[in-house]
């Protein structure tokens, strides 16, 4: 590198020092539109494993969310419960495992919620290993089926490793999305059972040096005469907290930089997941409706705008060329997920 490469480099890592620091001081003032209504993180041990979400009228999927979770070892959930109507936060301020905020400020005004999710994160998960996910979303790593998340933290440890990426894959059914009817407390990959195993475009973000992943059955259906306005897949979910990080948009990325660097540059594998995305169930259409009314989401909600035409015409996401979901090992050998060197 030149001595003009240099000092690019440079002026571009201040940059990024500043708005880190942006980022935090925005965090610490949203605190206040935060309301504590089951605050429990006296009782969290040093060593427990969190898991940070932000939720609005979820309260059919929370069963079984909270019990996946909890079988895979999670120890203690923070939610921000941003103004439901159905109950969703009776329903968790009454869980002893989990701390509870609410607000009724705006989603989007609180860059998607993440300005509410980094104030907990930076208040009670130093030294941590974090989990930030949202509902419809179901974390998978490899050896899932038989090793909780702790050793899977415990080997990141051990390797000196503080971020672990996940991939999102959209699950849906065969044939109309709203056909089958979910029942609270069902495990909704008994709907959403198929996924695309292909059609996945990869760049690197020159800026915060994450891998920026597009695809999918939404760009195949949704977004196939814009694709760039498809939804980006790539998630850092799992962290080893420290006051001095922030995500910058989203899961998507972080600061600093370092924790998006999750893959192998040198054209090798570094283990990985991915986050099986459960949004396609009959509840669908009811939930985009009231958020693209609401007008809460990323980029004028240009994605909601998508759902509306679909739902207005055959909801219907399946197609010759889906798979129907296994277990990781199939992942795995789709190249969609890597165990790596943990063995």
């Amino acid at each position: 590198m030149g001595q003009e490469g240099r000092a690019l480099s440079i002026v571009s890592s201040y940059r990024l020092r500043l708005q880190r620091r942006r980022w935090l001081i925005r965090a610490l003032r949203k605190r206040r539109e935060l309301s504590a209504v089951s605050n429990r993180t006296r009782q969290i041990r040093k060593s427990d494993v969190l898991l940070f979400c932000t939720a609005r009228n979820e309260r059919i999927r929370l069963p079984y969310f909270l019990e996946y979770y909890r079988n895979q070892g999670i120890n203690h959930f923070f939610f921000v419960d941003n103004a439901s109507t159905d109950g969703t936060g009776d329903y968790l301020k009454d869980q002893p495992d989990c701390s509870l905020w609410q607000t009724r400020h705006g989603y989007k005004r609180a860059r998607f919620g993440m300005d509410w999710i980094n104030w907990l994160l930076l208040r009670y998960a130093h030294n941590h290993w974090t989990l930030t996910v949202d509902p419809d979303e179901f974390f998978v790593y490899p050896f899932c089926d038989t090793r909780p998340i702790q050793a899977l933290t415990d080997w990141l440890d051990a390797s000196s490793i503080k971020s672990f990426s996940a991939m999102l894959l959209d699950m849906y059914p065969k044939g109309r999305i709203d056909a089958q009817p979910y029942r609270e407390g069902q495990n909704p990959l008994e709907i959403a059972t198929w996924f695309d195993s292909g059609n996945y475009v990869i760049r690197k973000n020159p800026r915060y040096g994450n891998l920026w992943i597009q695809g999918g059955p939404r760009m195949r259906a949704l977004f196939a005469d814009k694709p760039a306005l498809a939804p980006a897949l790539n998630k850092i979910p799992l962290v080893k907290w420290e006051r001095k990080n922030t995500y910058a948009s989203s899961t998507h990325m972080l600061l600093p930089r370092g924790l998006n660097l999750t893959y192998d540059e040198w054209g090798g594998e570094k283990a990985s997941g991915l986050l099986l995305h459960t949004k396609f169930l009959d509840t669908f259409t009811q939930k985009a409706q009231e958020e693209l009314v609401r007008a809460q989401h990323y980029n004028a909600s240009v994605e909601y705008k998508a759902y509306a035409d679909l739902n207005g015409t055959d909801p219907d996401l399946w197609c010759n060329w889906s798979e129907k979901y296994i277990n990781w090992r199939q992942l795995e050998i789709l190249g969609l997920m890597s165990k790596g060197n943990w063995a």
